[in-house]
């Protein structure tokens, strides 16, 4: 015990000294919680140094992120490929410790956090990703995939809406490998934690069919480490509120203002000294030793795995050869997907979509998802697939229930786990409460689909609350998301080709009301973002240019404009990709010498005013609709050919 309790002093003050040497970061976190997380990693975290994407490894999130020193210091005192010298690069521009733990940028981070709460969720989804490999490969005896994952969140993570929401599904699926390492310090920035936030946090989680574990001295390695023992043999999710102390061990414990203190260089020395330490970024051998017995234990337990995994291949030869097929995406045949959905072309892109979902699924035995309640709206739904539950772990339906942050979060963390195929699907109007979770997939570049149908005022009845007139400008302006609006089965599918095969996010517009068959769409010509679907001539004096619904009405306008000029039509399904294609492609498809350039698309996106150029025009939504039928609000938005060729004769007129 002696050796362990010096072990977290050398620690606290690892996690300290790199906050001081850095001149920021979260110290309060960082000693508060370290028994929490020194207990998880010396006697529970499964993980192996030399292979950090072993596949039963456990699963560590730190949805408090901001406990990145804290982390850091951990992750090099147990042998993980961060040295003394990260810690002290610590938040500099280009090293492998950012101020927030970063996906891809330092070994054993799992997911890239900050945004609080939103680890909470991810979490769940690496739980569901757990259980249905657990679901569909162990069997007696071999128990091939059997993980857990720890999420480690603060008061903060806890009052965000997407924690909860993400903890009220979990309770009703019964995730019983997640385990919520939950610091309570009743302490935030502002203050203390009654200022804003006075419920009961144990009956609340209780009454959400959680496990509760109370740990009256958080700042104890030997209950914690005994809680997290308890946790473990849960049927039910658990969390284990440990009562800890901010900032302990500085004059400034147990207030607000330790947050994001940093300790004077005199300050530092004498909390040092308090714990007996005095050398600096310094890690004793005999702690250095006890904590590679933990290392190697890891990498003995992926041994053992190896060899156990080799036992079943030739116990159960068939399932083995599902389980290495169960992520191989190289057999995706689009040309399939194209052809079995061809047959429903001119429906609405969110039935099309439907059928295309369904293929996809006989292909793919990785692909899951749902929708935030949506389901008979959206059809983002796989028929004759079964509905995810705590009580059938091979459905591939997952009801998230009106939660759209959790919905998108939790994907993330589905896709996070493996090479799962996931997506997720509310109305276009709704993403805006998945935005914060769209932009952390495209900054992780996780392939995870999201099907946002009623793309447009033609939502008709439902009224100016669910008309997306911004939305898509939202989505489009997150860097790393493409954006597909597509007018057709074969727009639509090269969509899925693009994330599937390049391993991105795409967020899909699709179409509530039927869109009539175009002569000339193409596959190919949507994978580069956006082609020439009507090439009349090579010196065009007008250039329209469309994405999804509005692609008919261009080219119906067209027809009427070459009474009296040379028009060209291109589909627009990716801004996003168009602008990836070299100039000499994105020149010959918008054709500079043309007179006027103009977009049409129903919603208020200003970016298209950028594609366009200075002899471009964008025709959109100016205002909300009011409510009427889907045709009455897209007429009087001015979405008719007349009104479009008014607008086209108009531009032309002033120019000459």
């Amino acid at each position: 015990m002696k050796l362990t309790q010096k072990a977290i002093n050398y620690l606290k003050a690892l996690s300290a000294e790199t906050i001081t040497n850095a001149k920021s970061g979260h110290l309060g976190v960082s000693l508060g919680a370290s028994s929490i997380l020194f207990a998880l990693f010396k006697d529970h975290y499964n993980f192996d140094v030399s292979d950090t994407d072993f596949l039963n490894r456990d699963r560590l999130v730190m949805s408090a992120g901001h406990a990145s020193a804290l982390y850091y210091s951990l992750l090099s005192m147990f042998g993980f490929n961060v040295s003394l010298q990260d810690l002290k690069d610590f938040r500099k521009l280009g090293s492998k410790t950012p101020g927030h733990p970063e996906y891809r940028v330092t070994e054993g981070v799992e997911v890239s956090t900050g945004p609080l709460g939103q680890g909470v969720a991810n979490a769940v989804g690496m739980a569901i990703a757990e259980s249905v490999m657990e679901e569909r490969f162990n069997t007696v005896g071999f128990d091939i995939i059997n993980n857990y994952t720890y999420c480690f969140c603060g008061d903060g993570c806890l009052m965000e809406g997407v924690a909860l929401e993400a903890a009220s599904l979990t309770g009703n699926l019964k995730l019983n490998k997640l385990i919520l390492l939950y610091d309570s310090n009743d302490v935030t920035i502002d203050g203390a934690l009654s200022l804003a936030n006075r419920e009961n946090v144990a009956k609340k989680f209780a009454s959400m069919g959680w496990n509760v574990i109370k740990v009256a001295k958080g700042n104890s390695y030997w209950f914690c480490t005994h809680a997290i023992a308890r946790a473990k043999k849960s049927k039910k999710p658990t969390i284990i509120i440990f009562n800890t102390t901010i900032g302990i061990g500085t004059q400034k414990e147990g207030t607000s203002s330790v947050h994001a203190a940093v300790l004077s260089k005199e300050e530092l020395q004498v909390f040092k000294e308090n714990l007996k330490v005095k050398e600096s970024f310094y890690i004793p051998s005999d702690v250095r030793e006890l904590c590679m017995a933990s290392t190697r234990r890891g990498k003995l337990n992926h041994e053992k795995w190896n060899q156990n995994l080799a036992m079943y291949s030739s116990t159960n030869p068939e399932l083995y050869k599902s389980f290495l097929a169960f992520f191989d995406r190289k057999k995706i045949s689009f040309e399939r997907i194209l052809k079995i959905i061809s047959k429903h072309d001119g429906q609405s892109t969110r039935k099309i979509n439907h059928y295309a979902l369904s293929e996809l699924a006989y292909q793919c035995p990785q692909l899951i998802g749902g929708t935030a309640d949506l389901g008979p709206s959206t059809f983002a739904t796989i028929p004759n697939a079964g509905n995810f539950s705590a009580g059938y772990r091979r459905g591939k339906n997952i009801h998230f229930g009106v939660r759209e942050h959790a919905m998108a979060a939790i994907c993330n963390g589905i896709a996070l786990y493996e090479d799962f195929i996931t997506f997720d699907s509310t109305f276009l109007a709704f993403s805006n409460y998945a935005l914060p979770a769209v932009k952390m997939r495209a900054m992780m570049k996780l392939p995870v689909m999201s099907f946002f149908t009623h793309d447009s005022v033609f939502v008709g009845q439902d009224g100016p609350t669910h008309q997306p007139i911004e939305q898509i400008g939202q989505l489009r302006a997150i860097i790393g998301n493409t954006v597909f609006r597509p007018c057709d089965y074969k727009e639509l599918v090269a969509g899925y080709n693009t994330c599937l095969k390049e391993y991105i996010p795409v967020t899909f517009a699709l179409s509530r009301q039927d869109i009539e068959h175009v002569d000339g769409t193409s596959f190919e010509g949507a994978l580069q973002g956006g082609y020439l679907l009507e090439n009349t001539t090579q010196k065009p004096e007008v250039v329209l240019i469309a994405s999804g619904g509005e692609v008919p009405l261009a080219v119906k306008v067209a027809k009427e404009l070459r009474k009296k000029y040379q028009v060209n039509v291109v589909s627009m399904p990716s801004i996003e990709l168009f602008e990836k294609q070299s100039n000499a492609y994105k020149n010959k498809v918008i054709c500079k010498e043309a007179n006027l350039v103009l977009a049409i698309e129903a919603s208020n996106d200003s970016k298209w005013l950028k594609l366009v150029g200075e002899k471009g025009a964008f025709y959109g939504v100016e205002n909300y609709m009011g409510s009427g039928s889907g045709e009455e609000v897209y007429a009087k938005a001015g979405f008719v050919a007349k009104s479009v060729v008014k607008f086209v004769e108009s531009k032309m007129k002033v120019q000459k």
